[in-house]
């Protein structure tokens, strides 16, 4: 067995063209140097989507986003992570070796404890005990399978540092090495993807590009990409034009030059070139868009992909939770 490389997907809202640049394709890519456990992380969505027909939507968009963009779940164990009990079982233990010190200083946490002084409200206000132990569930996810590598953005190093500190606990207290230290891998180099705004893409911001959206839909989107109010006739510099930014993501290198020397040469308007963005989102998309409104006609095959997942999931994770119980007593 290879070293493993571990990362959850919550499902709190539609893929977009951000998600699939900036997580999606490097996921993928990973997957082929290590052994990949790639899951959608539904206990985590709920502490913010109270509305269950609305998160059984998502996780099942999701599934068959990653699906859809070349996940292969022949290659990578795929599953959902509510169909795995041992996550529950090991971050119950988990909590026994996790300081309430360690979980103060949870950035999640610790930001909306200072919303809520900035508002003058009870420090309290608005955290459930989900939002309080996520680092110990979320430690239970990457521990379970043995994790070498949790491939995470630069401010997310902290769950995963978490994850270690407490592993690191319960290591010393029975003596042995029974959960292996994770390390945080930081993609230095993913995709800053611009919104149809100017900001970096956002649901929050609602300037995103819907990765599965229609062909009409995605044009009508790429013609509301910001401008300023340069002429036809003047010279463009691209690395200034938010279209440009979006066209690079999707064109090949010569593309991209010969676009940037029209920009440079003046003669071609903003319209021509949202068209051009527009062209070259729409070859990458559709082939996705196609394999995805596939996958979403036939929901028992997806549901079949997962639940195959989740008993390749098991078969590892069963062995994770036998030894911490020999060790711990609780199963001798």
């Amino acid at each position: 067995m290879g070293k493993i490389a571990l990362t959850g997907i919550k499902p709190t809202g539609i893929l977009h063209i951000g998600n699939y640049f900036g997580a999606i394709k490097p996921a993928l890519e990973l997957a082929a140097d290590y052994d990949a456990r790639y899951f959608i992380a539904d206990y985590h969505a709920l502490n913010t989507m109270k509305d269950g027909a609305e998160l059984n939507t998502r996780i099942r968009e999701v599934a068959a986003g990653w699906l859809a963009a070349g996940l292969d779940p022949e290659r990578v164990i795929f599953y959902r992570q509510s169909d795995v009990p041992e996550t529950f079982e090991l971050a119950t233990m988990l909590m026994c070796f996790a300081s309430k010190g360690l979980l103060n200083r949870a950035h999640a946490y610790k930001a909306v404890v200072q919303a809520n002084g900035e508002k003058g409200a009870d420090p309290d206000a608005g955290i459930n005990m989900g939002l309080f132990t996520y680092p110990v569930l979320m430690a239970a996810d990457i521990l379970l399978f043995d994790t070498d590598i949790v491939p995470v953005g630069q401010d997310q190093t902290q769950h995963v540092e978490m994850a270690a500190d407490i592993a690191g606990a319960l290591n010393f207290n029975y003596k042995r090495e029974l959960l292996k230290v994770p390390q945080a891998s930081v993609r230095e180099n993913v995709a800053v993807v611009p919104g149809l705004d100017g900001r970096k893409m956002s649901k929050s911001y609602g300037n995103v590009i819907p990765l599965f959206c229609t062909e009409k839909e995605l044009r009508k989107l790429c013609m509301k990409v910001v401008t300023n109010s340069q002429g036809i006739d003047e010279p463009k510099n691209p690395d200034e034009s938010q279209i440009f930014l979006l066209y690079t993501l999707f064109a090949t290198p010569e593309e991209r030059a010969a676009l940037a020397a029209r920009y440079r040469a003046g003669g071609m308007g903003w319209g021509e070139a949202k068209e051009e963005l527009f062209r070259a989102a729409n070859r990458e998309l559709s082939p996705l868009r196609e394999r995805y409104n596939a996958i979403m006609a036939d929901i028992p095959a997806l549901e079949k992909i997962l639940k195959e997942g989740a008993a390749k999931a098991r078969a590892v994770s069963s062995q994770t939770m036998a030894r911490l119980r020999t060790a711990s007593g609780i199963a001798l």
